[in-house]
């Protein structure tokens, strides 16, 4: 076991010395976010104490400060092993001020209410609850921390690229001098992906140690950094392209720009801000025609979102629908049940995960629905409850979400469609059972309960080897749940013939994947024209215990609006569908094509014919390079990554299709070069959606997934672009990306 190596102890001179060193890098990475002199920012970095809260007896002292790269806090900690901790501020996914996370709301008095805050965490990172000596110092913290990650997020890409790099050699510089021996060189390069033999290492040492010292320092790292981020390819575009236009808008060097020239660092400028995105910037904010009735729509759905993991023990949380909101869900699934002291409680009934109270699910809805997205937020019933606790689950919807609650239909007449998104904006929608058709609602029936047939996914959860009554099984319904269903009535499919009869446009089915999958199979175009004016919620079978997820993309194929996943389960399925909601202002309600919203429309996905859908396009991708790919495996000395690109489309069956790169041995993490040539010809291209995924090689097992970026073809750009990559969960990975040239064309 190795030994444990300790600074050796500096002089009051040294550590002098030393802290104004300290100081003076805090001050650039300040200049550098934008926050030079600012309060908060100096309060954060002398930093100080809170209460860290993990139950009503768990409530420890700790010591919280920002270190001087200011990306990263301390903590202190009494773990045995973990005496010091750390986290990055790109870690954090939000901050809340006020006992507004779970843990707060449950551990802490009111009266503390403005001491409070939380820092909440990307992925399944637990929440750090907190609570400072007043509100003035919680005020504070928020303040300094929101200032770091908003300014941190509108840094543009080169400034970002900067700041890692920097920062990491900072890490490098083991005995904080201010200068990089040849050994923290290699531990450098290793840091940042790049694995080079000793002779190169030495070479470019040499090439900048110009005062022959041993070590390099000042301008010697700053020509160390330049050859480092070189970038080869930029160069043979930069040579061939000059535009006037960009050269006002991006030129950062004044003498060029009067010269009417454009410097590299000028054109480096242009092509990582929203001009150089794949993403069609207009695409960026809500640029769809948002007053076609609802069912026009695909909408973000959510299955079982209370639970934070799998269904058989994970835990339900409130946070978990937070979460989903956050992310511009629309429309969320709540499964109630009787609990106790006559409160209804949500959990996955006839298993052992926890339970959380209906209405503090209903409380943070109501506080969350509408901060990402003003769009109108589905609340999905399976009702387990019995008739009193009924009452209180209409109760606790009425007096909680108060006018935001839909309770009964639009206008003076009974409606023949559904309203606009536009119409529904702020509004709740309540889907589950209902004893009688909507025109009661315009006259004063006195039915005070009545019984229904069961949920079809509660009967389906049922015959999935779970104890319960038989599929046909009947539930009292109490009336005052039945009256604010109103555009969202559940009923079972009987087959598209019945349902066109029978089916008023408001009385929707939902479909487990497996008959979902089915009927889009044999019979796409009579399902089309079924959601043309009803709604169809799609939901995963109860077999997949372990929150896993289907594919999307058949089920918008034919028409389906509710495509229900697991959010809380990090899958390429989750991933196309973030891609799928990433347009139209990250809204959450995404316009179908007019091919699946006309009455008069043949579509067939399985079998193509002539018509408006079929426009054959030829997709051509050129996959240059990589910046700043991240270690997979921080904790192995020597693990660099070896990179390859695959490009995945999903649309129609006829659309599908997969090509990759060949992978790039050791030095491929930094800025690896593949420049290699795909085509895709392609037939309906309002319907396909293109992936890009990176992946380390290897040859003896599964390759890792190191970043992946998901959009809909219609919102691509042509030309040369930046990718961003995205976790595995969907996060940005800071200072990491694609550089591609893309060509759509009409297909010859």
């Amino acid at each position: 076991m190795s030994c444990l190596h300790k600074r050796p102890k500096r002089s009051k001179d040294e550590e002098k010395a030393f802290q104004e060193h300290v100081k003076r890098v805090a001050q650039e990475n300040g200049k550098r976010l934008g926050l030079e002199g600012d309060e908060d920012l100096q309060f954060l970095l002398v930093g100080g104490e809170l209460v860290k809260i993990r139950s009503t007896s768990w409530k420890k002292n700790r010591f919280f400060k920002l270190q001087e790269d200011c990306k990263t806090f301390w903590h202190e900690s009494h773990k045995t092993f973990k005496r010091d901790q750390t986290f990055s501020i790109d870690e954090i996914d939000s901050l809340r001020h006020g006992r507004q996370s779970e843990g707060l709301n449950k551990h802490t008095e009111p009266a503390i209410e403005k001491q409070c805050f939380s820092i909440i965490f990307k992925g399944r990172k637990k929440n750090l609850d907190l609570m400072a000596a007043s509100e003035e110092e919680a005020q504070k913290w928020v303040s300094g921390i929101e200032k770091i990650i908003n300014n941190m997020r509108n840094l543009s890409h080169q400034q970002k690229s900067e700041h890692w790099i920097i920062n990491c050699m900072r890490k490098a510089d083991k005995n904080e001098d201010n200068k990089m021996t040849l050994k923290e060189l290699k531990h450098f390069l290793r840091q940042i992906n790049v694995e080079v033999d000793d002779t190169y290492a030495e070479e470019i040492f040499k090439k900048c140690d110009k005062s022959n010292s041993g070590s390099l320092e000042g301008s010697e790292i700053k020509h160390f950094y330049d050859l480092l981020t070189h970038r080869e390819e930029i160069d043979v575009i930069y040579g061939n392209y000059d535009a006037l236009k960009l050269i006002e808008k991006y030129e950062v060097d004044e003498t060029a720009k009067q010269k009417k020239h454009m410097t590299k660092d000028g054109f480096l400028m242009y092509l990582h801000q929203d001009e150089g995105s794949i993403l069609n910037p207009a695409h960026k904010h809500v640029y769809q025609d948002m007053h076609q009735p609802l069912n026009h729509y695909y909408i973000s759905s959510s299955h079982n979102t209370y639970l934070m993991e799998d269904q058989l023990k994970g835990p339900s949380s409130t946070e978990a629908y937070i979460k989903a909101l956050m992310k511009s869900c629309r429309c969320v699934e709540l499964d109630c049940w009787d609990g106790a002291n006559g409160e209804p409680v949500i959990y996955h009934g006839y298993t052992i995960t926890s339970k959380v109270l209906f209405r503090d699910v209903i409380k943070a809805i109501k506080d969350y629905a509408f901060k990402t997205s003003e769009y109108p937020v589905i609340l999905s019933l399976e009702n387990h409850c019995s008739v009193d606790q009924q009452k209180l689950m209409a109760h606790h919807l009425i007096s909680i979400l108060g006018d935001a609650l839909v309770t009964k239909p639009t206008g003076y007449t009974v409606p023949m469609n559904f309203p606009s998104p536009e119409e529904l904006k702020g509004k709740f929608l309540i889907k589950g059972k209902r004893m009688n058709k909507l025109e009661a609602a315009f006259s004063n029936s006195i039915i005070e309960e009545g019984t229904v047939s069961e949920e079809d996914e509660a009967a389906d959860c049922k015959e999935n080897g779970q104890k319960g009554k038989s599929k046909k099984a009947k539930i009292k319904l109490a009336k005052q749940l039945s009256d604010i269903v109103i555009y969202c009535k559940s009923v079972h499919f009987n087959g598209f013939e019945h349902a066109r009869e029978n089916q008023e446009f408001y009385e929707m089915s939902s479909f487990k994947e497996n008959k979902a999958f089915n009927l889009a199979e044999t019979s796409a175009t009579a399902y089309i024209h079924h959601n043309m004016d009803k709604l169809s919620r799609i939901y995963p079978a109860g077999s997949r215990t372990d929150s896993s997820n289907y594919n999307p993309v058949p089920m918008w194929n034919a028409g389906c609006q509710i495509v229900a996943l697991n959010f809380q389960t990090p899958s390429k399925e989750m991933q196309i569908n973030q891609g799928r909601f990433l347009p139209n202002g990250l809204c959450g309600y995404i316009l179908k094509p007019q091919f699946m919203r006309s009455p008069s429309s043949q579509f067939d996905p399985n079998t193509l014919t002539n018509g408006p859908w079929l426009k054959r396009k030829t997709f051509h991708v050129m996959l240059i390079s990589a910046q700043q790919l991240p270690k997979l495996n921080k904790d192995k000395h020597k693990s660099i990554v070896d990179p390859l690109v695959r490009v995945e489309l999903y649309g129609i069956p006829a659309d599908n299709a997969s090509k990759e790169t060949h992978y790039i041995e050791n030095n491929g993490g930094f800025n690896p070069m593949w420049n290699e040539k795909f085509q895709f010809e392609i037939h309906v291209p309002e319907l396909v959606m293109v992936r890009f995924v990176v992946e380390d090689y290897d040859s003896t097992s599964q390759n890792d997934l190191i970043g992946q970026y998901c959009l809909p073809l219609t919102s691509i750009k042509n030309g040369y672009r930046h990718v961003p990559l995205l976790t595995k969960r969907g996060d940005v990975i800071c200072s990491a990306g694609l550089f591609v040239h893309l060509m759509l064309i009409d297909a010859e």
